[in-house]
Parts: C-alpha cells; structure tokens; sequence
C-alpha cells in the first residue's frame, strides 16, 4: 500500500516537475519571441435542478491564453501556446450543507514546429479526430461534451507528428506519456511511467475521406476491481483500431467502428459502433437535424453477441437571427428505456455570448461514462451561462 502511494506521489511530482521544464523552457524563449497574444476565456454560470432533491450552484471559469510566435528562417513556423484552467463553483443543497470546489491546473502547454505540409508538436496539448459529433467511438483523448458551450476537456501530456499530402491526405504519429488517468471512455488508467503509442492514416475517397487508427497502451486495472473481481497486479496490454469515414451525397452520412482488445481479462473485447447523417432543411433560415446510432459492447470474442448499451441521438438547429440560434438534443437508452433532453438558446455577440440552457434527464446521468463526478446535467433543471472572449 505505501509503495503504490509512493508511486503515485512520485508520478505526480514527475509531471509537476516536467511542467516547469516546459514553462521555463518556452518562457525563456519570450525574449525572442516575434509575436505575443494574450487571450482567453471568463465564463460564469448559474444552475437550479432537482434529482433526489433540490439543488443549486454558482460558478465562474478563467481560462487565459497565451500564444507566442518565434522567427524561424525559410518557410517554417515555431509557435507556442500557454494556457490555465481555474474555475470555483459553490453548490447549495436544499436544507442541507454547502459544498465548495475550486481548483487551477495547466490546460494547454505546448510547442510546434511546423512547415507548409507537416507539424511535430510536443506538451500538454488536445488531440481528437473522428467523423463522429455527439456519441464518438474514437474519443480516446478527450471528453467533449456536445452540450457544453465552452467544450472544456483536459488535455495528453505527449509528442504528436502530422502530415499533409497534396490530395488532402494525411498521417498522424504520436508518443503519449505521463497520463496515468482514465481519458476518452477508458475504465481505467494508463500503468505509470509506460508509454503510450499510435498513428493514424487518412485518405480521401469519393465524396468523402476514410481513416484507418491504431492505439496502444498498457492498461492499469489494479485499483479497478469490478472485472470478475479480480485483482490484476500486472500491466493489462491494451490495443485499439479504429476505422472511419464521413462522405457528403445527398445528406452528410459518416460512420465510426473501434475494435479493443485487452490481454488477460475475460470480456477482454470492446466494440463501439456509430452511423451518423445530417441534413438541412430548406425551411426559414434553415432547419439543420443530425441523428446518430451508437452501440458498445464488451464480450469474450471479437465478434459474438453480448449484452451491451446502445443509444439514439438526434440534434436540431435553427438560428432565428444572425445572433440567436435554439438547438435541441435528444439521447434514447435502448436498454434502460430512458430519455435524455436538453434544449439550449443561444446569443452570440462580438465578445460576448449568452445561454439558457434546460435539461429533464434520468437522476442517474449514463450517456458519457467517466464523466458523472463532474456532470451538471443530471434530473431536471436550467442553467443560465455568460460567457466573454477577449
């Protein structure tokens, strides 16, 4: 027990310490720097929901931003980016306590270089791709919530390589390391101090493109005892391979398919599945609907049925104005037989913009696993958000 405690402490001042490498790094490179921007992100909220009883919270979210830009010779590019997440909250239980929450931690800590066809860029930085918009089978690296106006997620401690061929093909390579959280729909963490590796292939094909991704890691079960109920004291080997495709015809139709296999444990195999379309429609200002199927599934063999979740999403859009728009979001449990809703008006000014945002959904909040601590979306309820770009 006070070994893995050491490890974990050990791990965290690690990171720690490569973070101030990195800042120190980048901040001694100011003095050379061409071109400074400092921007960013203030953001406050109010909620009122009820579950199991009511409830509500008030918070504020500082995101600063800064971006440098240093001269390089030729036609290469070397810029950086610098950027903080803080946010406190309070939340007032109804006839019960109150509970407080605030914290700071580096959002974005990264530096790239770059050319007129490829970028090598190295830091805390967000990765994602896909063709997939609300339930997406290849979120690895991130927890984007559609919902969230702000699309606030952590970012990957790693080095990521691109490149972009004339046909608008391109490959991706990266090395991620010192990310021992669970990120994406993982259940658990990555083994500390074991690196993480994988790439990506993308090219276009008909109307549309298709990918083929490839991702490896050694998986850390041991505090994550649901499995059988077994302990495992060793790195579980974990490989991942996506495929998918979007293509414009008559309406934007895309797919997603992620195939996991995890060494050791008996429902070793994962699958996720998602078929998407989107159209808009020639009503008013424009009627734009996006639906999508999404399924996963864990079983002892590749490709045998099994118990699983699976779920339906429809997304409707229509802006009244230039400045207004209302979107509405529906999420289906097939298994559960429950239904999710969330409708959201929005204003969007110069440097400003404003949300009314309602939700009636299960107590219990299943959509995205791993993101429950942090949901604000559960039971029923509204919530009002200001937020201001500079």
């Amino acid at each position: 027990m006070n070994m893995k405690l050491n490890l974990k402490i050990y791990g965290a001042l690690h990171f720690q310490c490569l973070l101030i490498i990195i800042l120190t790094g980048i901040m001694s490179l100011n003095s050379y720097c061409q071109n400074a921007e400092l921007n960013g992100t203030i953001a406050g909220w109010g909620t009122a929901s009820y579950s199991d009883k009511l409830n509500s919270m008030l918070g504020i979210r500082f995101v600063p931003a800064l971006t440098l830009n240093f001269p390089v010779k030729n036609k290469f590019k070397l810029d950086s980016e610098i950027s903080l997440n803080t946010w406190s909250s309070g939340t007032f239980w109804s006839g019960d306590s109150t509970t407080n929450d605030a914290k700071i931690k580096p959002y974005r800590v990264w530096l790239r270089f770059s050319g007129d066809h490829f970028e090598i860029r190295a830091g805390l930085q967000k990765i994602n791709f896909g063709s997939a918009v609300m339930l997406r089978p290849l979120m690895w690296f991130d927890r984007v919530d559609p919902r969230d106006p702000l699309q606030i997620t952590d970012g990957v401690y790693g080095l990521l390589g691109r490149y972009y061929f004339l046909n608008n093909a391109n490959i991706w390579i990266w090395a991620l390391y010192g990310n021992n959280n669970p990120k994406g729909w993982e259940a658990a963490g990555t083994w500390p101090h074991k690196p993480e590796l994988g790439g990506r292939v993308q090219v276009p094909l008909l109307s549309g493109e298709i990918a083929v991704t490839y991702h490896f890691r050694q998986a850390d079960f041991r505090d994550y005892n649901i499995i059988d109920s077994i302990y495992f004291p060793d790195p579980v080997k974990e490989n991942r391979i996506g495929v998918d495709g979007k293509f414009d015809l008559a309406v934007g139709l895309w797919f997603e398919g992620v195939l996991i296999r995890q060494n050791g444990i008996k429902e070793g195999w994962q699958r996720y599945l998602n078929l998407g379309a989107d159209y808009t429609f020639n009503l008013g200002k424009g009627l734009s609907l996006m639906t999508e199927f999404f399924s996963l599934s864990s079983a002892s063999k590749a490709f045998i049925r099994d118990d699983g979740i699976s779920f339906a999403a429809i997304s409707v859009t229509y802006p009244f104005t230039i400045i207004s728009s209302l979107n509405a979001i529906l999420f289906y449990d097939w298994k559960n037989n429950d239904l999710y809703n969330f409708v959201n008006w929005s204003w969007q000014f110069d440097k400003w913009s404003f949300y009314l945002m309602g939700f009636w959904n299960p107590d219990r909040f299943q959509v995205y696993p791993g993101m429950n601590k942090t949901n604000l979306f559960a039971g029923k309820g509204i919530q009002v958000m200001a937020v201001y770009n500079y």
